[in-house]
């Protein structure tokens, strides 16, 4: 038999019938906590989007452990995700920054990897993008450009809220037999921020990435066959490149492999460069399912220990006028 729990806010304990295994983490949240309390330990470094900075929150654990409800949630206000609350602290103190002369415009993409390939989610039955190459960084520390995919202009909040929609009905799901909705795709929201001061003649960029990681699966549970099991092995070697990547920037490596996938090279400005990351790691409790979550804990764990900012650390991009000083509101 086994059991999870959480002893405190920070700590988290699996016990089997071998051997008791303890973690510490920045936080722990239990069955009982709402989406708003997730929020609530999350929306500072959302926040801090706003003033230039390269931030990515991404959710990691095997399938069926609630990643999709913790990123986007159900459809009432109390429910709601990551997402839609995500954007709503960015549209709201980006107005009330207007009244210190800063204004913003904002343009959202959405996108699938599915089988380490590129789709828009803003479309229809949109086509993979057959570019090799879509995925283009910017050397500056501007935002990162996918060629082919949508970039739709965000105003309001039932704007944004109408493209996570339209991107959750395209999003690849199946049945399995260890979820009957099981995400197929990691899925990408990402918000690009351009703000700018006149009176300072400053300007700067921010991205958001918000990542909803397809679920970690062992073929002995779930059973999945055929095209099913081909998604799992691509799932699994994503992920184990994620992990790749995690373990290089922890032993401070020369060479980080973010090449090895589409998803880690994506997100490279945000795990490697002078970005702000966070993991949320989504574990089941049921006893069943206390290997994957020990491997999920274990993860976390490695990952909590990894110092990811490369480089040197989080810095915003921000072009100065040469008038003064210009900040935005973003936290640190």
């Amino acid at each position: 038999a086994s059991s999870l729990s959480s002893s405190s806010l920070s700590s988290s304990s699996l016990s089997s019938s071998s051997s008791p295994a303890h973690f510490q983490f920045d936080r722990v949240f239990g069955p009982q906590s709402g989406q708003d309390e997730v929020f609530g330990a999350v929306s500072e470094l959302v926040q801090s989007a706003l003033d230039g900075f390269h931030v990515c929150l991404f959710s990691y654990g095997q399938t069926g452990a609630g990643k999709t409800h913790t990123m986007q949630g159900g459809s009432t206000i109390g429910t709601r995700g990551i997402v839609p609350r995500a954007v709503e602290k960015i549209l709201l103190e980006a107005a009330k920054l207007e009244s210190q002369d800063w204004k913003y415009t904002m343009e959202a993409s959405f996108l699938e990897i599915y089988n380490n390939q590129l789709r828009d989610l803003l479309i229809q039955d949109g086509p993979f993008i057959p570019d090799a190459s879509a995925i283009k960084h910017d050397p500056n520390g501007g935002h990162t450009m996918v060629v082919g995919v949508t970039r739709a202009p965000v105003h309001d909040l039932e704007g944004a809220s109408e493209l996570v929609v339209k991107a959750s009905k395209n999003r690849a799901v199946h049945s399995t037999a260890m979820n009957a909705s099981s995400s197929r795709s990691h899925c990408v929201f990402m918000l690009y921020i351009h703000g700018e001061h006149p009176p300072t003649e400053t300007q700067l960029q921010g991205c958001l990435c918000l990542v909803d990681l397809a679920g970690s699966e062992r073929l002995d549970r779930s059973k999945a066959e055929e095209q099913r099991k081909k998604e799992a092995c691509a799932i699994n070697q994503s992920l184990s490149a994620l992990g790749d990547v995690f373990q290089a920037l922890s032993k401070k490596s020369s060479h980080v492999p973010y090449r090895n996938s589409k998803l880690t090279y994506l997100l490279q400005p945000c795990l490697g460069g002078h970005g702000k990351t966070l993991m949320i790691v989504n574990v089941n409790p049921e006893p069943a399912s206390a290997s994957e979550s020990l491997c999920s804990l274990r993860f976390a764990a490695k990952v909590s220990g990894c110092e990811t900012n490369a480089k040197g650390g989080a810095k915003r991009h921000v072009i100065s006028g040469g008038k003064g000083g210009g900040g935005g509101g973003g936290g640190s």
